[in-house]
């Protein structure tokens, strides 16, 4: 009998390829390898940094090897499929030892070996998730998805926060725009949903900035939060405006906060800190389009003056 020889098991080798496809709109699975997180998240492939890189997780700020962020899923498929490859090269070599001796003679005794397979080894085939918010990062223009909102660029490792106000803020301008075509009822109420967006879309992008530093600070208010930046960043964010900004900034929020809460009527609460001359208590307060898209602007330059102090303090 001639020796065996695992040719079938040899020709795999010592190491087995796994590819891991992206999913149909291009979309590569990844997840954060600490316990803690294990947050999912997905990316596009040759999108981003150009080479090697390492990956940051977009909801802790993990920084590894790319390789380490495989997803379960992704590591069961690849573990099944080489099982599958080894149990069938296994099965070829065992198949080649078969044989069948036929008795010979009047009392010779024949002897056979056939080697039969069972169902083969599954595969553990698994489907990316699908995510909430699709994000090109303006840094290193990475395509990726998470869930909620904000995180980190999985490449280049910014935060996409002050890029999320920015497009919010966009998407209130383009409110006030469509308001100059409709007729007067609807575009007072065009004008005041944009400044309650506005308000909004810096309140969630100034608490999640803060919270990245275990910081928990609200924005509606302007004057408080100035205050608490101040003493827990040692950052001012007001000091990039002219005082006349800063104070209209501040009597706007309050505007917003008697739409939201009053249905637009001044109270003695408007009348003692908006500083707002043509208040009259009782009355519905008004607010202009012009005023709105001035906020804008100023919100913009508060937004990256609260990002750069939140992420790039002063030495």
């Amino acid at each position: 009998m001639s020796p065996f020889r695992p040719n079938n098991l040899n020709r795999l080798g010592n190491q087995v390829s796994v590819p891991i496809k992206a999913d149909e709109d291009g979309y590569l699975g990844r997840e954060c390898p600490i316990q803690e997180c294990l947050g999912y998240f997905k990316v596009i492939p040759g999108t981003g940094i150009r080479g090697p890189a390492p990956c940051h997780c977009p909801y802790c700020g993990h920084v590894g090897d790319n390789k380490t962020f495989w997803t379960q899923e992704q590591i069961e498929y690849a573990r099944s499929v080489v099982i599958r490859q080894v149990t069938d090269a296994i099965h070829k070599d065992l198949k080649s030892l078969e044989f069948e001796h036929r008795p010979t003679g009047g009392f010779g005794i024949g002897i056979s070996m056939k080697v039969t397979q069972g169902p083969p080894h599954p595969i553990k085939y698994y489907r990316e998730k699908e995510l909430e918010t699709e994000v090109v990062c303006d840094n290193c223009t990475l395509c990726y998805a998470i869930y909620g909102v904000f995180g980190w660029c999985p490449d280049c490792g910014i935060h996409n926060s002050l890029q999320i106000l920015t497009t919010n803020l966009e998407l209130a301008r383009k409110e006030l725009a469509l308001a100059e075509s409709v007729d007067k009822e609807l575009a007072d109420h065009l004008v005041g949903d944009a400044l309650e967006n506005v308000v909004s879309a810096f309140d969630g992008f100034g608490r999640e900035i803060c919270a990245t530093k275990a910081a928990d600070i609200q924005f509606q208010n302007l004057t408080g939060a100035r205050r608490r930046v101040l003493e827990t960043f040692s950052v001012d964010f007001s000091d990039v405006l002219a005082r006349g900004d800063w104070e209209r900034a501040c009597q706007i929020f309050q505007k917003r906060h008697l739409l939201a809460h009053k249905m637009g009527v001044v109270d003695e609460d408007y009348v003692k800190k908006a500083n707002d001359p043509q208040a009259i208590l009782g009355r519905k307060i008004s607010v202009s389009r012009d005023e709105v898209t001035a906020t804008i602007t100023i919100i913009e330059t508060l937004g990256k003056r609260l990002f750069d102090g939140v992420f790039q303090p002063k030495p």
